[in-house]
């Protein structure tokens, strides 16, 4: 098997277990006992377990941005846009909650453990970019500008989400979850501008 494919073997057994058993219990033991192979395979292809935690998270975090990239359509209205990707995550939110919440034991675990300070950044550094990314997109597809600064509204974007998401995972209140989205839809739209020609 070629390292790339057992990485992505052992990546996928990782979210697996995080998703079933929690970040913590989520020891490399654990892993290739998921995976079916040895811990010889796991040092072979992760420099450490916080290595392995930072691409679990681009794993998932590509994962989720893949459904939504091309909700972006070239000269499609932003609005349209915006709210449909929106939703689309959310959709995919609700259809995977247990992927979602290893993001938030993944900040805390590695917020509290010694050695693992990095992956907490490097998570959300990665989620920043991604948003940033997306709104990107959306401008340049839409023929409009953003009046604030892109990693502004990345972050303002991130925090509503991410506050979202860990409140429905407690109260499982999807209507007025897709309510908040359209009013996070409709506050983004007030920072865009048409492009002067």
């Amino acid at each position: 098997m070629a390292a790339s494919d057992r990485r992505a073997e052992l990546l996928e057994a990782a979210i697996r277990v995080m998703a079933r058993d929690g970040v913590a219990k989520a020891t490399t033991r654990a892993i290739v006992n998921e995976a079916g192979m040895t811990l010889g395979a796991f040092h072979y292809c992760f420099a450490s377990r916080a290595h392995m935690l930072e691409l679990v998270t681009e794993t998932l975090t590509e994962r989720y941005v893949a459904d939504v990239r091309n909700l972006f359509a070239p000269q499609r209205d932003i609005r349209d846009s915006v709210l449909d990707s929106l939703h689309a995550f959310w959709k995919g939110f609700e259809a995977n909650p247990g992927e979602h919440q290893i993001s938030y034991e993944l900040t805390q675990y590695a917020l509290r453990n010694p050695g693992f300070e990095n992956v907490a950044k490097r998570q959300y550094e990665i989620f920043l970019r991604a948003f940033g990314s997306l709104l990107d997109l959306a401008a340049r597809n839409a023929g409009i500008e953003w009046t604030r600064p892109v990693p502004v509204l990345a972050r303002y974007v991130l925090s509503v989400i991410d506050g979202l998401n860990l409140v429905w995972l407690v109260d499982r209140n999807t209507d007025h979850s897709q309510a908040v989205l359209d009013m996070l839809a409709d506050h983004l739209l007030q920072h865009a501008r048409p492009l002067e020609a």
